[in-house]
């Protein structure tokens, strides 16, 4: 099968930790892949894209975010254009048929509260939709659990919703740690008064490096 380069936003502010994570990503999908050399970079690490490029000029793209929005569809196309790069861009990880599954996998033993917290934003509604359309997929796969939406960039606010469900379990919707999992949600959620469980972000979960395995095979 072809090379592919896991590519994702990654954090200005502190770009070198979410590098390494996604170095990690790639490493145990290509362990599963041992046809393939998969790469990794983070739009955010200076020079990575460009490295990563130049390591696999043939390589698939494959997006490790949420949602298709700007990033995906205007930002990454134009910076790969920049590289001389025409290979493929596959669809976001977000997009995966297997994920609803995964998710589900994960919730099925939790409590009848649910929240389901994504990024949001008050300019595009490719976060809220694909929240919306992500929770009504999983809605029958957990026929125990009642599943709440929140956001932390629009309404309703993770905060607001975990005031009124504060023994729930929360699963931040995001493919790495950065300052929304490791600082916006945390915060939100004390300052709720939430009692509950908190979950890794969902890019973290023990099994989304099969699941992208399993999907590059079909490609």
């Amino acid at each position: 099968m072809r090379n592919v380069l896991i590519v994702a936003h990654g954090f200005p502010s502190d770009p070198e930790p979410a590098q390494a994570a996604l170095e990690t990503l790639a490493t145990k999908v290509e362990a599963l892949l041992p046809d393939a050399k998969v790469g990794a970079a983070t739009l955010a690490c200076t020079g990575a894209l460009r490295e990563a490029v130049a390591a696999q000029p043939d390589a698939l793209i494959y997006p490790f975010f949420m949602a298709e929005g700007w990033f995906t569809k205007v930002q990454l196309p134009r910076r790969l254009a920049e590289l001389d790069h025409s290979a493929e861009i596959l669809p976001p990880f977000g997009r995966e048929p297997a994920l609803p599954d995964l998710i589900g996998q994960t919730l099925k033993d939790a409590g009848p509260e649910v929240i389901l917290v994504a990024h949001g934003s008050q300019v595009s509604r490719s976060s809220h939709d694909m929240t919306v359309e992500l929770a009504r997929t999983l809605a029958p796969r957990l026929p125990k659990q009642h599943l709440r939406l929140a956001f932390l960039e629009e309404m309703p606010h993770l905060r607001e919703v975990a005031a009124h469900y504060r023994a729930a379990t929360c699963l931040p919707l995001f493919v790495l740690r950065g300052g929304h999992v490791a600082q916006d949600v945390p915060q939100a959620l004390e300052e709720a008064g939430f009692s509950g469980t908190l979950l890794p972000a969902l890019g973290e979960l023990e099994d989304v490096p099969a699941l992208i395995a399993e999907s590059l095979r079909a490609k």
